[in-house]
């Protein structure tokens, strides 16, 4: 574990509690380092990088965004041949020449929590969380994907396959850029609230407080999380800023229908994506016969990812030359079972349902 803060120090403790595995951790800041031992995420403190991926199966990377890329490429230079080395960073481009170790899976638990800091972490932090992966197409090892994959489901996570580039823009748009609008409403309503005409009372209502929840988060962070995504985030700030001239233009010109129109496809939308992926249902079993070669398990795992089609839970075996294999997919709902089978076959290896 490089890296021990509330997501790091929250690996660990699931690592320990629910994978019953031994971790070895290292953190730049020793404080943080004695705590994470003291609090029991960590089995034993490591002197650095290279002391703490010794013999280890699989690496997380949990550094700040701005030592991320650094902190991979020692990981990897150090990790060994067999060993998976992932990072929970919320920004995938900047490991685009991570991507092409086969060692290396870039992730993303959509987890965290208000507090920062080892002595918040939780062993059930990641508890029914998605966990994006962003396999390289091409190079990735299949085993090494499916073992980190098995690893995140023992953490109680969802593990969803997504490509580095959507990854990046669809968290310039769900998360990245309502920090953005959360700063600007809060400067907004100070600077009305706080000047000698605006009302002495604070007129913020819950509908306020709910959208500016995430204002000002801790800077430490949110500065390199702004930055190191600034391309996805400044297209969705163009994308913002032009549906806001088109709302404006509508109140100007006093029309209700298109007003009442936007507002309901609003509510049609929002209730669409708070629903995605919550139905249950049976879980199907999918046999693939696939080569054994770089980057088949990541091809088949963002294909799904990019339907919507979540894997419960996979596994590999084999042949005995070793020249080919069956990968095990385990599918929730007949319907994404269906049409995982047909995504796989279009990429044109033999499937069938167990």
């Amino acid at each position: 574990m490089l890296g021990v803060g509330l997501i790091g120090g929250s690996i660990g403790l699931a690592s320990r509690g629910r994978a019953d595995a031994r971790v070895s951790g290292y953190d730049p800041d020793e404080r943080v380092l004695a705590r994470a031992l003291a609090l029991g995420a960590i089995d034993t403190a490591a002197a650095d990088v290279s002391q703490a991926v010794a013999g280890a199966d699989v690496v997380f990377v949990a550094a700040p965004v701005s030592a991320l890329s650094e902190t991979v490429r020692l990981a990897l230079a150090d990790a060994g041949p067999d060993c998976v080395v992932s990072d929970v960073g919320s920004t995938k481009r900047l490991l685009a020449d991570a991507g092409a170790d086969e060692r290396f899976v870039g992730g993303h638990p959509l987890a965290g929590a208000e507090t920062a800091g080892v002595e918040h972490a939780r062993e059930d932090l990641f508890d029914g969380a998605v966990w994006y992966l962003a396999p390289a197409k091409g190079s990735t090892a299949g085993v090494l994907y499916e073992r980190l994959h098995r690893l995140l489901v023992s953490f109680g996570a969802r593990p969803t396959a997504i490509d580095p580039d959507t990854h990046d823009r669809l968290m310039a748009c769900v998360s990245h850029l309502p920090h953005v609008l959360a700063n600007l409403l809060v400067t907004q309503a100070a600077n009305l609230l706080g000047g000698e005409e605006s009302p002495r009372v604070p007129a913020v209502g819950p509908s306020f407080r709910d959208a500016t929840r995430v204002a000002g988060a801790n800077s430490a962070i949110w500065t390199d999380i702004y930055l190191s995504n600034r391309d996805a985030l400044i297209a969705g700030i163009d994308e913002f800023a032009a549906s806001l001239k088109e709302v404006r233009a509508w109140l100007e010109a006093g029309t209700a229908p298109a007003v009442t129109d936007w507002n309901e496809r609003a509510r049609a939308d929002r209730e669409a994506l708070l629903g995605a992926g919550l139905a249950g249902g049976p879980v199907h079993e999918l046999r693939v016969s696939v080569p054994n070669s770089p980057g088949v398990i990541a091809e088949i795992a963002l294909a799904l990812g990019r339907a919507g089609v979540n894997i419960v839970d996979m596994a590999l075996s084999p042949s005995e030359d070793n020249r080919q294999g069956v990968v095990a997919l385990w599918i929730r709902g007949d319907e994404h079972a269906g049409r995982a089978g047909e995504l796989i076959a279009e990429l044109g290896f033999p499937v069938v349902q167990a």
